[in-house]
């Protein structure tokens, strides 16, 4: 490969500016805050999470709080903890292209960051715009160069080292080392693995923000390397258009707690329930027709909620029982429901030509009931709710924020996170996070 070193991503990376990114990607990176933070409070709550704070006791002592926990923590400390909140429950955004999670891939790490330095709030989100760009092309060009699907931590790891060397104030020399150790040794995350057995390693978000974080310390502790893929010739047709075409517009949002690939048969199946007044215990069996790779997801009686999420027949039966898929359907706790377990058994999956000739660049599938009393009713083709054509806006997060929070925030509560990330961009982060606390209780 012919890698050349002209500081192209480096320069954009520490160069913009909030005043000049055009007002619909500051609009989104609005959108995305409330997003993130979300799976952050959510994430608080799980026992991946739990898992990562024991992991940050390793490391140095400090006194940065993170969100949803009363620990303080250093700056690595916070990034292991935050990173393993952050996509615990798979509410995070996506990118039909890399399919993966780029917001969640860094924001550990951009978080702890920005804590460590307390930036205003305009400088977390103007980061986080550049974040999703290093992600969404660098997941990109390891997909083509490597011809394998490395999922959220691999490209998590450079764009970590990208968002967190910007705010730690890094120069471009520094950057580029940063960024070439980050990827050097970023992590595997062979993601059709985790979707096939899943557990905690899923798409490896906490590995690739802990790898960042600590490319970015071993280089200002002097560590020296070179060349990573968004230097190549081969990739210029990526870096060409940055500062021009944004990947934080290229998302998709998710409504439900589990792997995207379900989402389009729950909504279906959600939806022509309440359209033809189907009550589960009308249910004989239904047959969800998909592409291959949601049709290869998990279907087995999960353990606890990693295997819930990842998995395709238990979310599917909890729409169906339970007319919504969030932290109560997932938590540890509710993947033992005797219902939803009984209608996993009549569930059935096949894939659909169709659909599959559309995917990635459309996730697509529609769902079949056979009702006890004989009939056959069959729903639209359904694209999840959320995608990058539904040009997500700050009403219909909110609406999400709601309906997810529920279970941890009181409408108030609600009401106060909200309002902090729509307001004030001068403000301090430590104050967002202490006040985000505030409104948990804690």
């Amino acid at each position: 490969m012919n890698f050349v070193t002209d500081y192209r991503v480096e320069d954009y990376i520490l160069r913009t500016r909030w005043e000049d990114l055009p007002r619909e990607v500051r609009d989104r990176a609005l959108v995305c805050s409330v997003d993130l933070m979300m799976a952050l409070i959510l994430g608080s709550h799980g026992t991946q999470f739990q898992c990562g704070r024991r992991l940050a006791a390793h490391v140095e002592p400090g006194d940065l709080t993170v969100p949803g926990c009363r620990d303080t923590f250093s700056f690595l400390g916070a990034a292991i903890a935050m990173g393993h909140a952050s996509n615990s429950f798979d509410i995070d955004d996506g990118h039909n292209m890399i399919k993966g999670h780029p917001g969640t891939s860094f924001i550990g790490g951009l978080l702890a960051a920005a804590l460590e330095r307390d930036i205003s709030y305009r400088e977390y989100l103007t980061a986080l715009v550049v974040g999703y760009d290093v992600a969404v092309r660098e997941g990109l060009a390891l997909q083509d160069h490597y011809r394998f699907l490395h999922s959220t931590g691999t490209y998590g790891a450079v764009a970590t080292a990208a968002v967190a060397g910007r705010v730690l104030g890094m120069s471009r020399e520094q950057l580029n080392t940063a960024l070439s150790m980050a990827e050097f040794h970023a992590p595997l995350t062979p993601v059709m693995r985790a979707v096939e057995h899943p557990s905690m390693n899923k798409d490896g978000t906490p590995f690739g923000v802990m790898v960042g974080v600590l490319a970015v310390l071993d280089t200002l502790g002097g560590e020296t390397a070179c060349t990573h893929l968004l230097e190549a010739e081969e990739y210029r047709r990526l870096t060409d258009t940055l500062g021009r075409e944004y990947e934080i517009l290229n998302l998709y949002f998710k409504p439900y707690t589990c792997c995207r690939w379900a989402h389009q048969p729950i909504q279906a199946s959600i939806e022509l329930m309440a359209a033809q007044g189907i009550a589960p215990e009308d249910v004989g069996h239904v047959s969800v027709h998909t592409f291959d790779s949601a049709a290869r997801l998990s279907k087995i009686r999960p353990r606890d909620t990693d295997e819930a999420q990842y998995n395709i027949a238990y979310p599917v039966a909890a729409a169906i029982i339970h007319g919504d898929v969030g932290y109560r359907q997932v938590c540890d706790e509710a993947v033992r429901d005797p219902r939803v377990l009984a209608m996993m058994d009549r569930l059935s999956f096949e894939v659909d030509p169709e659909m599959e000739r559309q995917f990635p660049e459309k996730r697509l599938a529609w769902v079949s009931f056979r009702l006890k009393d004989g009939r056959t009713v069959n729903s639209r083709v359904y694209a999840a709710d959320g995608e990058r054509d539904d040009r997500v806006d700050m009403a219909w997060m909110e609406r999400k924020f709601r309906r997810i929070t529920a279970p941890f925030l009181t409408p108030e509560g609600q009401d106060q996170v909200l309002d902090l990330l729509r307001g004030d961009l001068e403000r301090p982060m430590s104050q967002v996070v202490e006040r985000v606390n505030r409104a948990l209780g804690l």
